[in-house]
């Protein structure tokens, strides 16, 4: 995962608490570089979708006989799909568990 995207995020966890405590948020020009979160895990989700559609078109290609793909680089790239499926995967549930500890938070 992009450390840029982590640290976008974590810029947007500590200006939502900064609000929710009370505290005077950051500046215009400091929150204007801030990426939305929607928009990082969009990404980070588009990224992941790439490269299994990347992987699986190297697949059938040399299923069909293709000479110019290694069967070592097909390989690789389908271990690194999986993973970052995986990946993807435990971010999910990281933050669906994070948001049921919220809804149970009492007021």
């Amino acid at each position: 995962m992009d450390t840029k995207g982590i640290e976008q995020m974590l810029s947007v966890l500590r200006t939502t608490a900064a609000q929710a405590s009370g505290k005077p948020a950051e500046s215009a020009a400091g929150a204007a570089g801030v990426t939305d979160f929607s928009e990082v895990l969009k990404n980070s989700i588009d990224k992941v979708n790439q490269t299994q559609q990347s992987a699986n078109q190297m697949a059938e290609k040399l299923a069909a006989g293709d000479t110019s793909q290694n069967l070592h680089e097909v390989m690789i790239a389908l271990q690194t799909a999986s993973v970052s499926f995986q990946e993807m995967v435990q971010v999910r549930n990281k933050l669906v568990t994070a948001y049921q500890d919220m809804m149970n938070m009492q007021v």
